[in-house]
């Protein structure tokens, strides 16, 4: 019997190995968390909204500065499988980062599909290009440039990391200090196989040009891959052959697994700045929070993690 990618017999299987809404009890609880928990933070914050970085109108990001100036900056770009979802459901990854010293732009991008990814990738570059030109506006140190994503947004944070900025944007080539990859997918390979397909219309020069895994090279940038240890099992695997392939080139890499976490509360502990996720992220920022901040409860989980670098170690937090 032959599969239809990889090890799955049948469209079934493979649909349900990228199906995150089905791979959790309830996924709407999920998203109204992200969407409430998100509009409260434009009020609760300041904030510089739908700020152009590109000619057209999805290319813009919402901009959560820092207190005091020449603060490190943390670009979030959001998932959604390139095909969904908006800058503006996760404006609540600004609350425990901002309260404790650091400039948050969350970007948002054209989905396809309305676009390619090749066009959502070149969006993704466009808007970091722009955060290092412009961030010094909203209380952010150009140089202390980190960029994350969720899910999708991790597939872009990744294409980022990758790129030759000093070639394609006559930037410096060490623009991005430390990428962040969150319950991210690196080959698209499968997905041209999948449910996504009637959306993503990838075709084989696409999956060639856009799969990082295709192409991890040695960059200065330190790296971050998280994945919860309750994620449907590709993304995690997907996670771990990228994380690999970064350590083969002898990049600075670690893996981070987030204990009872499924893929949606992977990024929630960016809710409270006192979580052992945001001070995991702290850590690798090598960024010291406010001492004075405020912060909300915004989920009764607990976010442990797991941090595996080169030893292989393991430490659980509680």
């Amino acid at each position: 019997m032959s599969s239809v990618y990889g090890n799955f017999k049948s469209q079934i299987e493979l649909d349900a190995a990228y199906d995150v809404e089905n791979s959790v009890a309830d996924f709407m609880a999920y998203a109204n968390k992200y969407i409430e928990g998100s509009a409260q933070a434009r009020v609760d914050l300041q904030n510089a909204t739908n700020i152009a970085y590109g000619p057209t109108l999805d290319e813009y990001v919402d901009i959560f500065p820092a207190a005091e100036p020449n603060a490190p900056v943390f670009v979030f770009l959001h998932g959604g499988y390139w095909k969904s979802l908006s800058a503006k459901e996760f404006s609540f990854v600004a609350r425990g980062l901002v309260t404790s010293g650091i400039t948050v732009v969350v970007g948002n991008y054209s989905i396809c599909p309305n676009v390619t990814i090749d066009e959502i990738v070149r969006q993704a570059r466009a808007m970091v290009a722009w955060v290092y030109k412009n961030i010094s506006n909203y209380n952010g140190n150009p140089n202390k440039l980190f960029v994350c994503g969720h899910s999708a947004g991790a597939h872009l944070g990744a294409m980022c990391i990758l790129t030759d900025w000093t070639k394609a944007y006559g930037l410096p080539s060490d623009v991005i200090a430390g990428g962040i990859m969150i319950s991210g997918l690196f080959d698209l390979e499968p997905l041209r196989s999948s449910f996504l397909q009637p959306d993503l219309r990838l075709n084989r020069g696409q999956i060639q040009r856009n799969s990082p895994q295709y192409f991890v090279h040695r960059v200065s940038s330190h790296l971050l891959i998280s994945y919860g240890d309750n994620e449907p099992l590709e993304f995690s695997r997907q996670s771990d052959d990228f994380f690999e392939a970064c350590k083969a080139e002898g990049n600075q890499v670690s893996l981070q697994i987030q204990s009872d976490c499924n893929h949606f509360m992977a990024i929630m502990g960016f809710m409270d700045s006192k979580s052992n996720f945001c001070e995991s992220i702290f850590k690798f920022m090598d960024h010291r929070a406010s001492s004075s901040h405020t912060y909300i409860n915004a989920s009764e989980h607990r976010y442990g993690v797991s941090l595996h670098s080169n030893r292989r170690s393991r430490i659980w937090l509680k």
